[in-house]
């Protein structure tokens, strides 16, 4: 189901760079040098949905034989974070911050992990209308599903964004 809400010329270059895998490691190397430890990958990235995965090896792994919940975490909110950066690009000045955080874990994180944010549509219609001096807030959904689709684990990221005047 396409949005109608179509990609500034900063947004393209956004999702261009964070595909790509070389330019994806670099970016994540300065500004989140654990995305680069754990090995995320962003996946898929579009103005509906990010995805981002994680693998099951030794750096991401707990002593339990899983994976290290802050691992599972940080790719959770990279695909919401992901998502977000995406429907700034090209918008003006803002600013975004975590202002919540709720996980639920329901199954052993012991294979490769892919976390999916599928609302798009809802954030770019909330940074839209957002007018200079603004506040608001999403609470945003990342499902971790393990390699046969199961359920790993619900994260709840609530952003907040400040359209700068």
């Amino acid at each position: 189901m396409p949005t109608n809400t179509a990609l500034s010329t900063a947004a393209l270059t956004y999702q261009k760079r964070m595909k790509n895998p070389l330019i994806f490691w670099f970016a994540m190397l300065f500004k989140l040098p654990t995305a680069v430890f754990w090995r995320l990958k962003m996946v898929h990235l579009d103005e509906e949905r990010c995805l981002v995965s994680i693998p099951y090896f030794w750096r991401s792994q707990n002593p339990f034989k899983s994976i290290y919940f802050a691992a599972l975490a940080g790719a959770a909110e990279l695909s919401t974070g992901a998502l977000c950066q995406l429907a700034l690009a090209g918008k003006g000045s803002f600013s975004m911050l975590v202002v919540d955080f709720r996980a639920e874990y329901s199954k052993k994180a012991n294979t490769k992990i892919l976390f999916t944010c599928e609302q798009g549509e809802e954030l770019f219609s909330l940074i839209d209308t957002l007018k200079p001096g603004e506040t608001n807030q999403l609470t945003m959904l990342s499902i971790g599903k393990n390699k046969t689709g199961e359920e790993v684990a619900r994260f709840f990221i609530t952003w907040s964004f400040k359209r700068k005047n």
